[in-house]
């Protein structure tokens, strides 16, 4: 039973010259979608707290002298904010081309749709541009690390320590543009403290995690979503009530997600419900 909670104050917020009303204590982005607005993201999950570590969701709020991040900026009774300003538009278009440049986008969902919208360029650096570039680490059969997808937006270091797993397997090693994200000494993940529950792989944004059937299905070139169901079950193991959402394609379970919006899970499951599916 979810607890009840007091009611909070509604203030009225002005989202590119449309009045919108919201929470008190909402953020500028729960404003942004609550006028319809599309504000593109990469860092934000909606289970995690803010890194704004992005960037591509900063927005122009009247009399401020920067740029603000969306996700975490709280709202302000009487704020004017302009999602699509010249300025904030600019901003974004550079975070990308430097992600773009740097990073490979290929599986970070609308990358390329926010690329064309934003007119970024990434080729603009040279084919000399420094990238993240590196193999792949399959040291398991459940996930894969592919840190040439990374972004580092911390949001499966928040998974994995205090924010819901504590397991603190992964932090961040190295600093500047030699940080990536890594075991203690740098270990096979089969030597560290990871517990499998996979609940970094739900946050990734760009794929630099992923199942193993999913990474070694794009390899193969059969990886297809369109193609793929999603059905939401309880998972039989315990007595948690767990809720699972199967991706079967070709009569076939390719991965398991959770609800973000479930209060058991919250997004997240342990090691039997999120790769336990073999028996099926």
């Amino acid at each position: 039973m979810i607890p009840l909670q007091p009611p909070r104050r509604l203030i009225d917020v002005e989202i590119d010259g449309e009045t919108v009303r919201v929470p008190e204590g909402s953020t500028i982005l729960d404003a942004c979608q609550a006028a319809g607005k599309d504000v593109p993201t990469l860092c934000y999950g909606d289970t995690l707290t803010p890194k704004n570590a992005c960037r591509v969701c900063v927005v122009e709020v009247e009399g401020a002298r920067t740029l603000a991040p969306a996700c975490s900026r709280k709202a302000e009774p009487g704020m004017k904010v302009g999602t699509d300003t010249e300025r904030a538009r600019q901003s974004r278009k550079v975070v990308l081309e430097l992600l773009g440049s740097s990073v490979d986008l290929s599986t970070t969902p609308r990358a390329a749709e926010w690329t064309e919208q934003y007119g970024a360029d990434p080729a603009r650096f040279g084919d000399d541009a420094a990238t993240v570039e590196q193999p792949a680490k399959i040291d398991n059969d459940l996930y894969v690390r592919d840190y040439s997808k990374c972004i580092l937006c911390y949001k499966c270091v928040d998974a994995c320590g205090d924010q819901w797993q504590n397991s603190f397997a992964i932090s961040v090693a190295g600093r500047g543009f030699e940080a990536e994200i890594s075991t203690e000494f740098d270990a096979p993940l089969t030597d560290s403290a990871c517990v499998y529950c996979g609940n970094c792989v739900e946050v990734c944004p760009t794929g630099a995690l992923s199942f193993k059937t999913e990474y070694d299905m794009r390899a193969e070139g059969t990886w297809d979503e369109s193609r793929q169901t999603q059905t939401t079950t309880i998972c039989s193991y315990c007595g948690v009530g767990c809720n699972l959402t199967l991706h079967v394609q070709d009569n076939k379970i390719v991965k398991v997600t959770s609800p973000h919006d479930n209060p058991v899970t919250k997004g997240n499951l342990c090691v039997k419900g999120r790769f336990g599916y073999g028996y099926v």
